[in-house]
């Protein structure tokens, strides 16, 4: 039977340009070329107000990592979080009709045996979560993680 040679450290790139992996050198690459240009077209003061935020910026994507995780990762991440539309749900919570005693004009209502509005007894929820649009795939799961989150609360 054949034995083949299993490749470690597969998850470590390779090192292309001395120390540095390609997308580094390519950071760096591009570091210099914002500051060369921004040196030439730009007065000093434009230049420290544009360049140089820039340039750090490419550096930070060269070699800063944040908890293990290389920067242009977490740059990525955030963009994501920042700029995609999230969808929230408001649960609408309603008081059950009751009998309530009759208050001379001007006076705030009492609350019948003294109960908290937020008691689970005299409450009723409804939800209405919006439809997505989509396929009939999209359309299940979206369904499906819906009903889990609404179990979790729950206490299902």
């Amino acid at each position: 039977m054949q034995q083949f040679q299993v490749p470690q450290f597969i998850d470590i790139e390779d090192r292309i340009v001395g120390p540095l992996t390609l997308k580094q050198f390519l950071y760096l690459l591009g570091a210099a070329g914002v500051t060369l240009l921004g040196w030439f077209w730009l007065n000093l003061v434009l230049f420290a107000i544009i360049t140089v935020p820039l340039a750090a910026l490419f550096l930070a994507m060269a070699f800063l990592k944040v908890n293990g995780v290389p920067f242009p990762t977490v740059f990525a991440n955030a963009l994501n979080y920042y700029l995609k539309p999230r969808l929230y749900l408001w649960q609408h919570v309603r008081e059950t009709p009751r009998a309530r005693p009759a208050a001379p004009p001007g006076e705030p209502v009492p609350r019948a045996g003294g109960e908290h509005p937020s008691d689970a007894s005299t409450l009723t929820s409804s939800i209405a979560p919006p439809k997505p649009s989509g396929g009939k795939l999209s359309n299940l799961a979206w369904a499906l993680d819906v009903r889990e989150q609404l179990d979790r609360r729950e206490g299902r």
